[in-house]
């Protein structure tokens, strides 16, 4: 079994201004697992998140110091190509955001935008089979695929979402918050997906949900303050960690 890191993060500090949002962040990510980020609002969970694709390129007067390796090529480099970095790693937010398209032009689109031919028709509607076999939508939607995607249900809009993302072949999910706008049902359904989706795929999910990081993931990291204060295999953070910090928040007494 291949042990060596997907993404590996060193010393990494990010500032927005004068404010700094990431502390010295040293972090690594095994293969095929799902890492969990907890920790209370404001402390730097999704800010670790959007670092890892870079999102936070977008943010006028953000600064990012230190290194984030993935596969070990730094991805703040000059020779890595941004493009290239969306197709390997793949953002899924709070909130689905399926394109105002149809079922089958949502997964498409993305295929399209990393250039990613198909000989014709029919492999590109393989593809898309696939990729909704792969979240368990196809029965439901193969059918229904001219539909429009704002149309279906928040739970199916998070699936076509993950679809989406996986048509192109990712290395790596991160995963914002994924059921914060889904009923406990759905909910459930998400995780069970996660953990299938793992035998595939690494994943890091922030949320802030500690008992969906207890269920799902096989490691947890918790921050503060834009401090990654402790990280470790799930069970261990959960029932003996090492900082109390982290003891503190677990058990509530945090704030």
């Amino acid at each position: 079994m291949d042990t060596r890191p997907v993404i590996r993060t060193r010393n990494l500090n990010l500032w927005y201004g004068r404010f700094q949002a990431l502390i010295d962040v040293n972090l690594s990510i095994q293969p095929r697992r799902i890492t969990a980020i907890i920790g209370p609002s404001g402390c730097g969970k999704s800010t670790l998140l959007k670092v890892l694709d870079r999102m936070t390129d977008l943010i006028e007067g953000c600064r990012v110091t230190g290194s984030v390796l993935l596969e070990g090529r730094d991805i703040y480099g000059p020779e890595m190509d941004l493009l290239r970095l969306r197709k390997e790693v793949g953002m899924v937010f709070q909130r689905p955001n399926p394109f105002p398209l149809s079922v089958f032009e949502n997964i498409a689109f993305g295929l399209r935008i990393h250039h990613i031919r198909h000989r014709n028709r029919s492999a590109l509607e393989a593809i898309v089979q696939k990729a909704l076999q792969d979240v368990l939508l196809w029965d439901d939607l193969k059918d229904k695929l001219n539909r429009l995607a704002t149309n279906l249900s928040l739970e199916q809009q998070q699936r076509l979402c993950i679809a989406r993302l996986l048509a192109v072949k990712p290395e790596v999910l991160l995963m914002d918050e994924p059921c914060s706008a889904l009923d406990p049902f759905s909910t459930a359904r998400i995780e069970e997906l996660m953990r299938e989706l793992k035998k595939n795929y690494t994943i890091i999910i922030v949320t802030h949900n500690m008992q969906q990081a207890g269920r799902v993931s096989q490691e947890t990291g918790y921050m503060l303050l834009g401090e990654l204060v402790e990280f470790g295999p799930t069970g261990k953070i959960f029932t003996t960690p090492s900082d109390k910090r982290t003891e503190d928040y677990i058990t509530g007494r945090w704030g």
